[in-house]
């Protein structure tokens, strides 16, 4: 389900992104390198009880941030209130996230086509929510051949994905050149899952 313009309508956007500045303050944006050795053009960082981190010994959550040794910063309240809410209105009302993946997307970055399969419960949604810069996302099927929809996604958008469709692949296109009013040459994606 597309919820669009609806970060605006739950939670007021100022505190939303001061939340995030503490955030990446706390655990700044990295890129990480995928098993294979490949740097990811997406930047990223996390917060919450368990953080997404890939490197040479594969894809997998943790509890502490490997750059700094310290735990990952807490799923602030404003992000906590987007998610739960979202996800009710996408129909799944018990959701309780625990893990927030905070990607950074400039101009040119993209994220292949790929499936959520690092948690440990698949029985819970994935969460995405869109600000800055606009983007198409990638929503395919249950193989990395068929051909995906091309869905475009703008600032305070989020999507919600569960049940059937929990395992489907996505991504997003190479991001194209812009300027946001609020967040300048780039585009903010915070995906809340439940990991544990």
């Amino acid at each position: 389900m597309v919820l669009r313009g609806f970060v605006s309508s739950v939670v007021d956007e100022a505190a939303l992104l001061e939340e995030l500045a503490q955030v990446t303050e706390a655990a700044p944006f990295r890129h990480l390198v995928t098993p294979g050795g490949f740097r990811m053009s997406v930047a990223m960082t996390n917060c919450g009880a368990l953080g997404w981190i890939s490197d040479f010994d594969g894809y997998r959550y943790e509890a502490v941030d490997p750059d700094s040794g310290r735990a990952w910063p807490a799923l602030p309240p404003t992000f906590r209130r987007l998610a739960t809410e979202a996800a009710t209105r996408g129909g799944f009302p018990d959701f309780v996230p625990d893990a927030c993946l905070v990607n950074q997307y400039q101009p040119g970055a993209r994220l292949t086509l790929h499936q959520d399969r690092n948690e440990r419960d698949d029985a819970a949604p994935i969460v995405s929510v869109s600000l800055g810069l606009p983007a198409i996302f990638l929503f395919g099927g249950s193989t990395r051949r068929e051909r995906p929809a091309r869905i475009p996604v703008h600032h305070g958008d989020v999507v919600v994905w569960g049940g059937p469709s929990r395992m489907r692949y996505h991504g997003i296109a190479p991001l194209s050149d812009g300027l946001h009013a609020r967040l300048g040459a780039r585009r903010i994606n915070f995906t809340f899952r439940t990991a544990a």
